[in-house]
């Protein structure tokens, strides 16, 4: 995500300026826009003129811009498109101001939203600008002789690290191990989420198991890809693969699923836990919620209005991070979001036991 620009609307709204620059950015922008949010952004949309309306003709495509308040959202993942549907309250065209309209927004389309943002809100946005910044994931790829190290942010790819030498025989040659023990290092220093070891042959995998011995930390980030190439054309046939964003959704299921596996082992053992909405409240007033788990789409529809809780979410999530705790929102398209929402859709693990 691309924050363009922050500001002040009216009536003591915020604005921001945002372009998606993938398909998470979309997922995450379909969470944070709610009923009676004011969305911007350039269009198409048919109109009529007075002699085709005679006609009949269905109207000509203009391109406008428009500013809707948004009655519906929906994220059409296998379409890369986020739907936002309103009533046009602003427009470059004045005859069209009071029809409904929906915007579509794709991977770099500017939008500007003027809201009241929510403190969770805000953070979602600013950890998808900084994932766009950092990169999370590293690809190794090694042969014989040769070795390189490329870090890939959500603008591209940049070599961070290449070794090369002859290994074998020769008088020249060096051992393998040197290799592997500069790759290794080099990697260890590195502060990402998760390494892709690839290339061809078997070279990788005595690599593999070289750091597995000597830098095990390293080993327990490792998966492992055959590339025909290395260097450059080695991470773009990882890239080609999808293996770096199978990777990155598998380290946030990875997160999600580790904190689920405490929530239910206190289930199990009746230690520090709670859930449900009426004792996570409770447990938020008492300060002693460390970490909440809540789910994305029931946290949207109860924001809505389109819930059933009794208890309003904005002042639990407000109570909790007043009160030292950190927030989690689960994504309900995997496994530990679904598990969760069998839950009620809302956890937490606690500091303390309160009964």
């Amino acid at each position: 995500m691309r924050i363009s620009s922050r500001g002040h609307g009216e009536e003591g709204r915020e604005r921001m300026t945002l372009v998606p620059e993938n398909v998470d950015d979309l997922w995450h922008l379909s969470h944070v826009l709610e009923s009676g949010d004011l969305v911007s952004g350039d269009t198409t949309r048919r109109i009529q003129r007075d002699d085709e309306q005679l006609r009949d003709t269905g109207g000509q495509r203009e391109h406008l811009f428009v500013t809707i308040e948004v009655d519906d959202v929906e994220f059409a993942r296998f379409a890369n498109r986020l739907r936002v549907g309103g009533e046009i309250v602003d427009c470059s065209r004045e005859d069209q101001l009071g029809h409904h309209h929906t915007i579509n927004v794709e991977e770099h389309d500017e939008v500007t939203i003027e809201k009241h943002f929510k403190p969770d809100q805000v953070e979602r946005i600013e950890e998808a600008e900084e994932a766009a910044e950092n990169a999370d994931v590293a690809v190794a790829t090694v042969e014989e002789g040769e070795a390189h190290i490329h870090t890939v942010a959500q603008y591209g790819t940049e070599e961070r690290f290449s070794f090369t030498a002859p290994t074998g025989k020769g008088e020249y040659a060096r051992p393998r191990s040197e290799l592997f023990a500069e790759l290794g290092e080099a990697l260890s220093r590195m502060d990402v989420d998760a390494i892709i070891l690839a290339g061809p042959g078997f070279t990788k995998q005595d690599a593999r198991d070289y750091i597995e011995e000597n830098h095990p930390e390293v080993a327990d980030l490792l998966t492992v890809v055959d590339t025909a190439a290395v260097g450059d054309r080695g991470v773009h046939e990882v890239l080609k693969r999808g293996a770096v964003d199978e990777v990155q959704t598998q380290t946030r299921i990875s997160k999600e699923a580790s904190l689920l596996d405490d929530l239910m082992e206190g289930i199990a053992t009746g230690e520090k836990v709670a859930y449900g909405i009426d004792e996570v409240a409770e447990a938020a007033e008492f300060g002693a919620v460390e970490t909440l788990l809540v789910l994305d789409d029931r946290l949207r529809r109860e924001r809505q209005g389109d819930g059933d809780w009794d208890v309003d979410v904005n002042e639990v999530i407000q109570t909790v991070e007043r009160k030292g705790g950190e927030v989690t929102v689960f994504s309900g398209e995997f496994d530990p979001g679904r598990q969760l929402r069998n839950l009620g859709g809302i956890a937490a693990l606690l500091r303390y036991r309160l009964q």
